[in-house]
């Protein structure tokens, strides 16, 4: 089956925010930094958004602390930054610390370190520790998702999951580095490690707003960027084999049955240009939950999965939207300009061509304008044609239930180390409807698989021994283990969102 699409072009507004600040001393302290700010009432999120505006500091803290909803007060007045916070917030016990531009709104706590016992990639016991909270839009409060949080300058990093949240693990030798937060479309943040470990934070991104005659009057022919970036493979990602420390998730959802497997693996990463033949992959630890009875009528399973991940590498394994002899089945539009780490990014939507009635993709390429790297793809089925592509997605199929295509979704985005680019994250939603023989009314089945580059390696890297090597086209969720509970304490994972997580807690699932 051919993929093809693309995701409808969005309009941007443009409106301008104008912020009025005044310089802080590196030496200032909360207590030193003294504002005036008319009277003030609404919510808290509203009154410390007045705050930052008047005092250029942008605050970081645990929701599980402040209560953004909160209706709160501000009497007309001159007030430190301490004395303003402990107002509205009505706790007296609160701190802040200021450094840069950033102040941490905080409750004294102990620190929290992860003891860790040795494993097969670490010789002796070591201390970690934690860099977590959520990323919100600063605007919508929405959550930013899959967005990245790494180390500038170290091949380590994580992405946050469907609600914003995350967690990345770190020894403690990086504890005064500099944690990244960025997405496309937003403005980068760089934050002392130092400041936010001491507890779950919030971090609030910034849109990043291109004007509309900029996108206008930088309009360049999708097609031919396209193939530029495919010529440009060899200078922007790596052409040798590599190591990658992956954590690797699936399940599927069926009313209130869950079947749930994650696995940490290296995967042996071959170069651009050789495609995904040659990789191998390497199962270092496993769990799964699951409460579906294998005795049930239906009992779904995703096959082939952790290939699926290796082939949603795009820049690796082209599929027709980026291929020039299948390009014709397409229509492209170069449909917006954003922005990521500081770097311009192209937007190209595509769409398949009218005249082409099968099922094909939709979706939007993300392409570093000065580079031409594809740094991120999205695309689905296209939902006029999913139903054609029955017979592709649904394997073996059961007597007793009708499964139907309802959408099909994939994403995958690669992440800048040093020169060259590696693959970040790769996600597949599949939804189905299923409606049991004789009964009128259906249920839908979600079934997802999801794959994170947590480290990078360049140094020694060789094949797997034959005895080592996971089969990438087995069931995964079949896969036999031995499960061992110290292992994820220090190892970076997609935090599991609160559905998956109440889930999981009504069963009392233990890792199996």
């Amino acid at each position: 089956m051919r993929h093809a699409g693309t995701i409808l072009m969005k309009i941007a507004t443009i409106f301008i925010v104008a912020i009025f600040s005044f310089p802080l001393k590196a030496q200032d302290t909360p207590d030193e930094v003294k504002f005036n700010l008319e009277r003030s009432r609404g919510t808290l999120y509203t009154v410390l958004g007045k705050i930052s505006s008047v005092t250029g500091l942008m605050f970081i803290y645990d929701s599980e602390i402040l209560d953004n909803e909160k209706t709160v007060k501000l009497p007309a007045g001159e007030y430190s930054i301490t004395e303003a916070i402990r107002k509205i917030s009505g706790n007296n016990n609160l701190n802040v610390r200021i450094t840069g531009k950033h102040a941490l709104i905080y409750a004294p706590v102990l620190e929290r370190a992860i003891e860790v016992i040795p494993s097969e990639d670490t010789l002796s016991s070591e201390k970690f520790f934690a860099v977590e909270g959520k990323l919100l839009d600063r605007i919508s409060g929405e959550p930013v998702v899959f967005g990245s949080v790494s180390v500038p300058g170290l091949p380590v990093g994580i992405v946050s999951n469907l609600e914003g949240a995350f967690r990345l693990i770190l020894p403690d030798s990086l504890k005064n580095s500099i944690i990244r937060f960025s997405h496309i479309g937003y403005e980068s943040r760089e934050v002392a490690a130092e400041l936010i470990i001491a507890g779950n934070v919030t971090v609030y991104m910034e849109q990043k707003i291109i004007p509309l005659q900029e996108v206008i009057v930088r309009a360049v022919d999708p097609v031919s960027a396209i193939r530029d970036m495919l010529r440009k493979r060899a200078q922007n990602y790596t052409l040798d084999p590599s190591y990658i420390t992956a954590f690797y998730r699936e399940g599927v959802e069926y009313k209130n049955n869950l079947c749930l497997s994650e696995a940490v693996m290296k995967i042996y990463k071959t170069g651009v240009l050789s495609g995904s033949a040659g990789e191998q992959v390497k199962i270092l630890k496993m769990r799964r939950m699951t409460n579906i009875d294998q005795e049930d009528t239906l009992v779904a399973r995703i096959r082939s999965s952790v290939n699926a991940s290796l082939l949603l590498d795009v820049v690796k394994n082209p599929t027709d939207f980026l291929t020039p002899e299948s390009m014709s089945l397409y229509n492209y539009t170069h449909s917006d300009i954003t922005e990521i780490d500081g770097r311009r990014v192209y937007v190209f939507s595509f769409e398949q061509n009218e005249l082409v009635i099968e099922p094909l993709f939709k979706g939007e390429l993300y392409v570093d304008a000065e580079n031409m790297a594809l740094i991120k793809a999205k695309f689905e089925i296209h939902p006029d044609h999913i139903r054609k592509s029955s017979d592709n997605l649904i394997v073996k199929r059961s007597r007793s239930h009708s499964v139907t295509p309802l959408k099909v979704v994939y994403e995958v985005s690669y992440r800048n180390s040093g020169e060259l680019y590696y693959i970040n994250h790769v996600r597949g939603d599949l939804t189905f409807r299923v409606r049991k023989s004789g009964r009128i009314f259906s249920s839908d089945l979600h079934a997802w698989f999801e794959m994170v580059n947590c480290k990078v390696e360049t140094d020694n890297v060789r094949k797997f021994p034959s005895d080592e090597r996971y089969s990438t086209r087995d069931i995964f969720s079949q896969t036999s283990f031995i499960y061992d509970p110290q292992f994820w304490r220090s190892f970076n994972v997609i935090l599991p969102e609160r559905e998956l997580r109440e889930l999981v807690n009504s069963y009392n699932f233990s890792g199996r």
